[in-house]
């Protein structure tokens, strides 16, 4: 379902995108997308082989995305869409913190094994052994700041969307941290939608008009 509706969103989205730079903006419901696959790959692998080859793999795509991808592409699509100069300053920070972050992740998730098991319903993720505090807060500025910073009333509501994900999911479901709040970050494709759909329909009365 949350496959389907993220995907669908991402096809709108990008038809409907006008200019180049809008499109990574416009394509993040697809990263969603690709999540929510794996995850679902995830769901029919583990019970069967959970430390089979198919589940190794998609446990460490699906962390690739999570964890490495995201954070450098989350505030790039913000930054590249964003007008106003102040605001791109500080993403541009944003990028810079998200790209730390990316490349910590991708080092750690290569450099030890990790896993998921299936457990109370969801999926959890083996975790960064020793993790510094210091990435955590890149992560979160880079993929939960980033858009709050926007002058773009969707994009800014997308933010706050993964913001009170975020800490739902870190009160509630912290052993499945990654993979709860990416399902809330992908309720926000919505919001990504809206965005590119409103911007269309006011393009299009302005050239009739």
């Amino acid at each position: 379902m949350a496959l389907g509706l993220t995907g669908a969103a991402g096809l709108v989205a990008v038809a409907r995108a006008q200019r180049l730079k809008d499109l990574p903006l416009a394509a993040v419901p697809f990263l969603f997308a690709g999540q929510q696959g794996i995850e679902g790959a995830l769901w029919l692998s583990l019970p069967v082989a959970p430390e089979g080859a198919a589940s190794s793999i998609f446990t460490y795509l699906f962390l690739i995305l999570a964890k490495s991808i995201w954070p450098a592409y989350a505030p790039l699509a913000v930054f590249m869409v964003e007008p106003n100069q102040g605001r791109r300053r500080l993403l541009a920070v944003c990028a810079a913190a998200g790209a730390v972050a990316a490349l910590y992740f991708l080092g750690s998730i290569f450099s030890s094994p990790h896993s998921a098991i299936i457990e109370s319903g969801h999926i959890v993720y083996s975790a960064e052994p020793n993790l510094p505090m210091v990435i955590s807060l890149l992560y979160l500025l880079a993929t939960v700041v980033a858009p709050l910073l926007s002058s773009q009333r969707m994009v800014l509501l997308f933010g706050a969307i993964v913001f009170v994900g975020s800490i739902v999911t870190y009160l509630f479901y912290w052993e499945a941290y990654t993979s709860v709040w990416c399902f809330f970050a992908a309720a926000g494709s919505v919001v990504i939608l809206a965005h590119f759909e409103g911007a269309w329909r006011a393009h299009q009365s302005a050239a009739r008009a």
